[in-house]
């Protein structure tokens, strides 16, 4: 196997479930499943799937320069909503970030995440 980076964000859930927010193995970034967790450890934008989305991507991105690496290596990313008929507001999140870039996306909904506040998770893999 390549030599493996693994990326901790500091939650709280990392050590608890025994997962790292990244890891790089070779050229290859899985960047886990991304709360909305602001840094005091609460939601952020709570009620807001533009913000939440949003925050996901920053918290992302932090992982990423971590590995190496920003959200233009990135080539895949998938939303999971809590309610798919909101959908066009992680949209306008995701294109602000990703819009030159253009990764390969996946949109679906799910019927709940860990804090029924979080109304998306998202993940993301990279190429550095």
């Amino acid at each position: 196997m390549a030599q493996r980076q693994n990326i901790s964000s500091g939650s709280k859930y990392e050590p608890t479930i025994g997962f790292s927010r990244g890891v790089k193995a070779g050229p290859i970034i899985a960047i886990s499943g991304t709360a909305p967790i602001a840094p005091d450890g609460k939601v952020a934008g709570p009620g807001d799937l533009y913000l939440q989305t949003k925050r996901c991507i920053e918290i992302a991105a932090g992982a990423l320069e971590k590995a190496g690496a920003s959200l233009e290596n990135v080539v895949r990313t998938r939303l999971f909503l809590t309610n798919i008929k909101e959908w066009e507001k992680a949209a306008k999140a995701h294109g602000e970030a990703f819009g030159n870039i253009r990764p390969a996306c996946t949109f679906v909904q799910v019927a709940g995440l860990i804090d029924p506040a979080w109304l998306v998770e998202m993940e993301f893999d990279a190429v550095a």
